[in-house]
Parts: structure tokens; sequence; C-alpha cells
């Protein structure tokens, strides 16, 4: 936390070929107590650099001459422990990646929100105070927040283009005033301490594709940034176009494909505002949630000052249909009561889980992977989906038994049924406090039920 008096004392380079994206940018700065210098090429900054090592540099990518990555890397070598934040108008993924591998703190887009901007140059000092406080204790630390260990490059993709994080208050809004809502329990907002980049490969497009997960402010919510136009989509119960093999999100060009397995990470670790960059949709990995884990980890959670609400369950809701039910009643915390059935090798499984910590998900949720049957698999490759699918990334069953793994439980099926259920739940918005009986069930149920719980809770808030 910085003081107006402690802002004074700290100067923000402004690299940018654009005056007007200068002006403004100063003026907000000053505006916040900062001084300011500026610099309108590359070749200028490396000079104003040198003069005065400023705080933080915010170094614009795209300038005729001589890059933004060019000078990152000049100014990296002049000043190793230097906090430089990337911003570009056309950013992408795998020019984040060579930015942050080069040792940028950061990465955000124009047009820039005013929050994000604030939020990342605060959390640029912040490091800088946690690097000095090392020096000083006879540790000499030379890298970033950013190291190729935290940059899980899988497969590489081509370019993404990203989406500009705009009016991103105005997608869903987060909390209301607590007072205001009954059957609530308040607890604090989380991000991701820095953005991270994570390459794979879509189930059912089979295309290659990307994430850029970045920190946001409170009360933005998860955010699903298409990559092909200036849109994104919230990750809420709203925005549901299908659930047909998995869960996807549209809100005008904006598509967001198979998001549970994501959505399920960032409800257990308590994600709840977060900006995640892709290609329409969320690479498979090895078919778990493992790999989104790992990711989270190494960027780190921060809590943040303002609350969000929990909903709480005051009255069972159930949808029935033939053989399938799924139940939500009150409880003290949520947990899940699985049972499937279906066909050899799997047979009947059941399972209990309550989601009491992220080491718990992790350890027993987020290993279990996406399976299905090799009938299944054409049917799907027929219908132009499934393109995704390798030997390695999910569980392939035919003619009674498993034919390309072994098991990482015996019960894997079912907890993998469970981590879909996680996920689909923080479409909600915010985590749920109940028990879920599922029995038999998929997307399509789970979906359902969330629309009664949203129509009662707001019946409630009247």
């Amino acid at each position: 936390m910085f003081l107006i008096g402690d802002l004074m004392e700290k100067k923000v380079l402004i690299v940018d070929d654009g005056e007007r994206v200068v002006q403004s940018i100063a003026g907000v700065l000053e505006d916040e107590g900062f001084q300011v210098a500026k610099a309108r090429s590359g070749e200028e900054a490396i000079k104003v650099f040198q003069q005065g090592e400023p705080d933080i540099t915010l170094l614009d990518i795209w300038m005729p001459g001589m890059d933004g990555i060019e000078v990152l890397k000049r100014l990296k070598w002049i000043a190793p422990d230097c906090q430089v934040i990337m911003i570009s108008g056309h950013a992408t993924i795998s020019t984040a990646m060579t930015a942050v591998k080069l040792g940028a703190f950061d990465f955000i887009e124009k047009p820039l929100s005013l929050d994000v901007l604030l939020m990342t140059i605060h959390r640029a000092l912040d490091h800088q105070k946690e690097l000095i406080t090392v020096q000083r204790s006879g540790e000499i630390v030379t890298e970033g927040p950013f190291q190729d260990k935290k940059i899980f490059a899988k497969e590489m993709a081509g370019e993404l283009i990203g989406p500009p994080l705009v009016s991103i208050r105005e997608a869903i809004p987060l909390t209301r005033e607590a007072s205001k809502r009954k059957g609530t329990s308040l607890f604090p907002q989380h991000t991701l301490k820095q953005s991270m980049v994570l390459y794979g490969t879509g189930l059912h497009s089979g295309k290659k594709t990307g994430l850029l997960l970045q920190p946001l402010p409170p009360r933005s919510g998860i955010l699903f940034g298409n990559i092909s136009s200036d849109e994104f989509v919230p990750a809420h119960l709203d925005y549901v176009q299908t659930t047909e093999f998995a869960t996807s999100l549209k809100k005008g060009r904006a598509i967001a494909q198979t998001v549970e397995h994501l959505m399920a990470v960032l409800h257990a670790y308590r994600i709840t505002n977060l900006m995640v960059k892709m290609i329409e949709e969320i690479p498979i990995m090895d078919g778990s949630a493992l790999e989104f884990c790992k990711i989270v980890e190494e960027a780190g959670v921060e809590e943040q000052e303002e609350r969000m609400d929990e909903l709480i369950i005051d009255r069972r809701l159930e949808i029935v249909h033939k053989n399938k039910s799924l139940i939500i009643e009150p409880a003290e915390i949520f947990s899940i009561h699985f049972f499937l059935d279906y066909p050899a090798p799997i047979g009947q499984q059941t399972f209990d889980f309550t989601l009491e910590s992220e080491e718990a998900f992790r350890d027993q949720i987020a290993p279990a992977r996406t399976f299905g049957f090799l009938k299944d698999i054409e049917m799907l490759e027929r219908m132009g989906m499934g393109g995704g699918g390798r030997l390695h990334n999910f569980i392939l069953l035919d003619d009674g038994k498993i034919v390309n793994t072994e098991l990482r439980f015996p019960d894997e099926f079912v907890r993998h049924k469970i981590l879909d259920l996680i996920g689909d739940f923080y479409l909600l918005n915010r985590p749920v406090r109940g028990k879920v009986t599922a029995h038999l069930t998929g997307h399509t149920e789970n979906i359902i039920l969330l629309k009664k719980i949203q129509e009662a809770t707001r019946e409630r808030e009247r």
C-alpha cells in the first residue's frame, strides 16, 4: 500500500509513439501523485531511462524503429531489476510470452482500463519493494516475478490477437450491498498476483490455442476475452450457449468453449476477478485440471480489499428426469455426492467430496481426466468435434477395457464428473454453500439446476 506522499517520490516513464496516449496516461498518473517522464521512441526511452532510472516503465510494444521488445532487452541489460509493464493495442499471446520471458513485470492492453493500469503499477511497486528488501538482506535477486517455469508452453501456437480491457465492470456486477442480500456470507475477493501464459490444444476444435490470464480489480468478475474480436463474455450462467459434451459460453462474437475445467480451478482457489484471453476454446491439456492448478499456484493468489458474498442455500431444490436427478439442499459447506453408472469397464461408481480447501481439490479431484468411449469419439469426429482428442489427453474406452492409459484413481471417472460439476457451479458468479447430490447427471442437468437456484435467489432478494 502506498500513500500519496510515497507516490510523489515514484517516477513512471511512459514510452509510446502516440501523443494522445502519452498525454492521457500522464494526466491520470499525475493526478494520482506520480512523477512522470515521457518518451516517444525506443531510442529516446533508453536515453531518458539512463538519465534518471524510473521506478516503473510503461512500454508500448509496437513502435516505429526500435520496437518495445528490443527496448525491453536493453533496459533489462542496463538495470536487470527494473519494473517494465508492456502495453499494446494489438497484443498477442506469443508476444506476451516473449516479453515476460525477457523480464517484463506484466502485459496489459489498450484501450487501457484505469483500474487495471493503476492496480498493475501498484503491484510492480510492491514487487520492487520486495526486491530491495531481499537485496538489503544480502541476497541478490535479478529475476522478476515471471520466470520460465511460470510459463507452461505445452504446444507453441500462432499469434493470438487479444481484446482490449474496457468496461470490465459493466459485464456482471460481482457484488451488491451485503445488507440487501439475505442468506449470504462475505469473504475476500481474489485475483492472480501476476499474468500467466499457457498453451495447448482445444479438445473439440482440435485447434492449437492458448490462454493469457490477467489479474483484474475487485468487482470485475471472471471474463473470457475472445481473441478474434474486441468483445468478452462473462463467466456467468446467463451466457451459457450449449452444454453438449462441454459447457460453452457466448455473448455477441465472444465465444468460450469447454470452460468447466478452468472454472473448477477458479472455484476451488476462490479466484473472483480474472481476464482469460483465448481462441474460443480452453485448451484440454492432459484432460484434467492439474495444469490449471499449477499455473494458479505459480502466479500466486492475491487477496483483495473488497468482499463478495457466498450464496447460502436455504431450501431444497431438485430436478428429476427419468433416472437422472440433481439435488441441492442446505449445508454448512459446499459438498458433492455423485453416483454414476456406465457400461464396462466403468460400472457403478460413487464419490463424496467436500470443497474445504484448494489442496483437497488439487489432490483428489483436479487429476481426474476426461473420458470417452470409442464409438462416441467416432461420432464426435463425424460432427466435426473431438479433433483435439489425443491418446495422452483423455481416457479412451472400448470393448469393455481402457485402451490407452493407466487410471490415476480406481474411481477416476466419477471424480471427473465432480470436477465438471464444480466448474459449472461457479457460473453462478459466486461460491455456493450447500450439499449437492447427483445421480447420473451431466452438464445439461447442472445448468438446469443452476437456473433454479438463480431464480430462487432473485425471488429471495426482491
